[in-house]
C-alpha cells in the first residue's frame, strides 16, 4: 500500500488563534462599555460614533463574527486537515479566506459606529460587506470540500459532517436574508416588508445561532474533547441521530422569536413545535460530550483545558433547555422583551462559545509551538475568574427579566397599571445592572490573563510555528455499494457530495414550509386601507432612527395582551408593517414601546414636538431617572436630503405607492412638514429664545445658522409622530371584516 507524506499547514491555524484572540479582547471590551453605559448612561455624551445604539451592533458582531468567527476557522483548519490526513485543499484559498475575513470584520468596525446598519440583528452590515461575507464564505467552503475530496481517510468523521452543515446553511441563511436594494454605496432596504420581513430575518437570527454558533462549535467539541481527554466519543451512533436530527429540527425554530406579534398564527405554532423537539438532539449532543469524559474526570480537575470544556457543554445544555422553554408561549409571555433573554443569549455566548474557544486556545497554542504551557495556575485562575464572571453577570439579569415583566403586567384594584411608568422598573433593576458590569469585568480579566498567558508561551518557544510533516496511506478506490455488515450511514461517510445534497435537503424543508407561504400568499398578511407610505421627511427619520440603533432598545410591536393594550394602546396588526423596510419590532424593551408614539397610547395622552426635541436633547432632564442617552449631534446637524428621492425609487421597486409626482415633490414636501414641526417647536419659549440666541451667534461668528426646519431632529420627530396614527379601532373593525 503507498504510503504518501505531505504537511500539515499549521500557519494558517495559527492566524486564525492571534485574530480570535484579539477581536475577543476589542469586542469583549466594547461589551463591557456597553454594560457600564446601562448605569452612567452619559459616560459617551456627545460622541455619536460611540453612543449605545450604534456601540451595540458593533459588539455582537464583534463577539459572534470576529471573535466565534476566528475560532471556527482555527479549529476547522486544524482538526479537518488530521481528520482527513490531507493539507488544506488550496493555500491560496486559505490566506485569502483569512485575510478577507479580517477585512470584513475591519470594514463592520468602521461602518457600524459611523451608523451605516441595516438594523436586522445579527445581520447589520450594509451590502457591499454582505457581498464581501458571501465570497470568503464561498472559499472557505470551497477549501474544505476540496479538502474532503482529496482526503487519504475513507470514512469522515462526525467533527466533518457538522462542518459540511454548517457551510452550507450559513450560506442560504445570509443570502437570503441579506437580499436588499441599494439605495447608494452604503445604503439599501430589504427587499422583503413587516412581517416577511420579520419571519426571514428570525429565520437567519435563531439559524445564525444555530448554525454559526452551535453546529460548528459542536464538530469542534467531537474533536477536541475527545482529544483532550485522550477518550474516544462516548456513542458514535447518538451522534448519528444528534447530526440529522439537530439540522433538521434546528431550521423550524425561528418563529418563537415572534410569539404574539403579527405574525400569522400557524407560522408561530410550527415555531413552538419544532422548539420544543430541539431539546433532544441539543441535549443528544452535550450528554455524548460529557459522557466522552467518563474515566477521566481525575484529568478534568487538574487540566484547565478540560474545566473550560465542562463548563462549556454544561453552559450549552442550560443555553438549549431555555430555548425550548421560552418558546412556549405562556412562558414566552413572561421573558420577551425583558433581560431574561439578555441573560440566556450571554450563557450561549460566554460559556459555551468563549469557554469551548478559550480551551481549544489552550490546547492547540503549546502543540502548535512545541511548547508547554506557559502557567497552568494563570489557565486555572482564567477559568475561575471567568466563571464567576458568568455568574455575576447572568444571574441579575434572570433577576432583572422577571422583575421586568412582573411589574409590566401588575394592576391595581381599579383596573389601572400598577406601575404606569415605564421608568419605575428601570429604577428597580439597576442594581441588577451594576452586577451584571461587575461580571462582565471579571469576564474581560479573564481574558487578559488568557492573553498574558499565550504570549509569554508563545515566547518561549524555540522552533515557533512550522508546517507539521505527516504520513497516510493513498485513498484506494472503494466500491460505491453497501457490503456485508455495512450500515447504511457508514456508506454515507465516504460519499461527501451524497452527505451534503442531503444536510441541504434537511436544512431547506423549514425555511420552505415556514417562508414561501408567508410570502406568497398573500391572505397571509391582510392590507390595511388606511395604512399610506411615510412622507419623504418620515422615511428620511425613519432611516435616522435606524442608523442610531433605536430599534436596540425600544420595540414596535404591541402584543395582544391586557397591560400591553391599556400601556400602549390599539395591539399592533400584520397590514401595519407592509411599507416598513425593514421591520422594526425590536428585541428588548429597555425603553417602551414606540408602535403608538404618534397618538401617545393610553398613557401620554400624545407628546408635542417640543417634548421630542428636548428628550433627544437631554433624556434625564425630561424624565427623571431614564439611561437612555442624550442624541445632541441630531439637533445639531443638518438634514442629508440629497439622497431622498433615490430612496422613494427604491421603494417603488419594493412595491411602495409612491407616484412620479410624489417623488417629484419630495423636497417641498419635507420643507412643508418640516416647517409645521419648526412652528410648533418655536412655540416653547424655552425652545423660541434658545433658536433665535443661536441664530445671533451664528451670526456674529460668521457662521451658518441651520434653519430648525432642516435639522435632522426634525425628521425624526415627524417619524415619531407618525408612528402609529394610519389607524384607528374602528378602521381595523370595517377592514379585517
Amino acid at each position: 500500500m503507498e504510503v504518501q507524506q505531505f504537511y500539515y499547514d499549521n500557519k494558517i491555524v495559527k492566524n486564525f488563534l492571534y485574530a480570535t484572540i484579539f477581536w475577543g479582547v476589542i469586542g469583549m471590551l466594547v461589551g463591557l462599555l456597553l454594560a457600564f453605559m446601562f448605569v452612567f448612561p452619559n459616560l459617551t455624551d456627545g460622541i455619536s460614533w460611540l453612543s449605545f445604539g450604534r456601540l451595540r451592533p458593533l459588539h455582537t458582531n464583534a463577539v459572534i463574527f470576529a471573535f466565534v468567527g476566528n475560532a471556527i476557522f482555527a479549529g476547522v483548519y486544524y482538526s479537518s486537515q488530521r481528520l482527513l490526513k490531507a493539507r488544506m485543499f488550496n493555500d491560496t484559498l486559505s490566506k485569502i479566506n483569512f485575510w478577507g475575513w479580517q477585512a470584513i470584520i475591519v470594514a463592520a468596525a468602521i461602518t457600524l459606529p459611523l451608523g451605516y446598519t441595516t438594523s436586522k440583528e445579527y445581520a447589520e452590515l450594509e451590502w457591499p460587506i454582505d457581498i464581501a461575507i458571501a465570497v470568503v464564505w464561498v472559499v472557505f467552503g470551497w477549501n474544505l470540500i476540496g479538502t474532503i475530496l482529496k482526503r487519504r481517510q475513507r470514512h469522515m468523521y462526525v467533527a466533518i459532517w457538522f462542518y459540511i452543515a454548517t457551510f452550507v446553511t450559513v450560506a442560504v441563511l445570509h443570502i437570503f436574508n441579506s437580499l436588499a436594494l441599494p439605495v447608494s454605496g452604503l445604503k439599501s432596504y430589504s427587499v422583503y416588508a413587516g412581517v416577511q420581513d420579520a419571519l426571514v430575518q428570525w429565520w437567519y437570527g435563531h439559524n445564525a445561532v444555530a448554525f454559526f454558533l452551535t453546529t460548528p462549535f459542536l464538530g469542534l467539541m467531537y474533536y477536541f474533547v475527545p482529544k483532550a481527554a485522550n477518550r474516544p466519543v462516548y456513542s458514535y451512533r447518538l451522534s448519528i441521530i444528534h447530526f440529522w436530527s439537530l439540522i433538521f429540527i434546528y431550521i423550524w425554530a425561528g418563529p418563537h422569536h415572534l410569539l404574539y406579534t403579527a405574525l400569522p398564527e400557524w407560522a408561530q405554532n410550527l415555531g413552538v413545535a419544532f422548539s420544543v423537539m430541539l431539546l433532544m438532539p441539543s441535549w443528544g449532543g452535550m450528554i455524548n460530550g460529557l459522557l466522552t469524559l467518563r474515566g477521566a474526570w481525575d484529568k478534568v480537575r487538574t487540566e484547565p483545558v478540560l474545566k473550560f470544556m465542562v463548563v462549556a457543554l454544561t453552559g450549552y445544555g442550560m443555553a438549549t433547555f431555555e430555548g425550548p422553554l421560552l418558546s412556549l408561549k405562556n412562558v414566552n409571555a413572561i421573558g420577551h422583551f425583558t433581560d431574561w433573554i439578555i441573560a440566556h443569549v450571554h450563557v450561549g455566548a460566554l460559556a459555551w462559545n468563549g469557554f469551548l474557544a478559550f480551551g481549544m486556545i489552550y490546547w492547540l497554542i503549546p502543540r502548535l509551538f512545541k511548547t508547554k504551557l506557559y502557567s497552568t495556575k494563570l489557565a486555572n485562575a482564567h477559568f475561575w475568574i471567568g466563571t464567576l464572571g458568568i455568574i455575576f453577570y447572568a444571574l441579575p439579569l434572570y433577576v432583572a427579566g422577571f422583575t421586568q415583566a412582573s411589574m409590566w403586567k401588575q394592576f391595581n384594584p381599579d383596573g389601572t397599571l400598577m406601575y404606569g411608568n415605564f421608568l419605575e422598573t428601570v429604577t428597580e433593576i439597576m442594581p441588577m445592572y451594576w452586577m451584571r458590569a461587575i461580571g462582565g469585568t471579571l469576564y474581560i480579566i479573564g481574558m487578559l490573563i488568557l492573553l498574558y498567558n499565550i504570549i509569554l508561551t508563545i515566547k518561549t518557544s524555540k522552533a515557533g510555528v512550522t508546517d507539521e510533516l505527516a504520513e497516510a496511506p493513498a485513498l484506494q478506490r472503494v466500491s460505491k455499494h453497501r457490503v456485508a455488515g455495512e450500515g447504511w450511514h457508514t456508506v454515507l461517510e465516504r460519499k461527501p457530495v451524497k452527505l451534503t445534497i442531503y444536510a441541504t435537503i434537511a436544512i431547506l424543508i423549514g425555511g420552505i414550509v415556514q417562508i414561501v407561504p408567508t410570502i406568497m400568499v398573500k391572505s397571509n398578511i391582510p392590507t390595511i386601507s388606511s395604512v399610506k407610505p411615510y412622507t419623504p421627511l418620515e422615511l428620511e427619520g425613519r432611516d435616522i432612527y435606524i442608523r442610531e440603533g433605536c430599534v436596540s432598545c425600544h420595540s414596535q410591536m404591541i402584543r395582544p395582551f391586557r397591560s400591553e393594550v391599556e400601556r400602549y394602546g390599539e395591539y399592533s396588526k400584520a397590514g401595519e408593517f407592509v411599507y416598513d423596510h425593514p421591520f422594526l419590532w425590536g428585541s428588548k424593551r429597555t425603553g417602551p414601546d414606540l408602535a403608538r408614539e404618534g397618538v401617545g397610547g393610553k398613557m401620554t395622552g400624545g407628546r408635542p414636538d417640543s417634548w421630542h426635541f428636548k428628550h433627544m436633547y437631554d433624556p434625564q432632564g425630561v424624565s427623571s431617572g431614564s439611561i437612555m442617552p442624550a442624541y445632541q449631534w441630531l439637533i445639531r446637524d443638518k438634514l442629508d436630503k440629497s439622497q431622498t428621492e433615490a430612496k422613494m425609487r427604491t421603494m417603488v421597486s419594493l412595491g411602495v405607492p409612491y407616484t412620479e409626482e410624489d417623488i417629484a415633490n419630495a423636497q417641498q414636501q419635507m420643507t412643508e412638514q418640516g416647517s409645521e414641526i419648526e412652528k410648533n417647536l418655536y412655540e416653547d419659549s424655552d425652545l423660541s429664545i434658545s433658536f433665535e440666541e443661536g441664530k445671533k451667534e451664528a451670526q456674529a461668528n460668521g457662521e451658518e445658522f441651520i434653519a430648525v426646519k432642516d435639522r435632522e431632529i426634525v425628521a425624526l420627530i415627524a417619524y415619531l409622530q407618525r408612528l402609529g396614527t394610519d389607524i384607528k379601532v374602528k378602521d381595523l373593525q370595517t377592514t379585517e371584516n
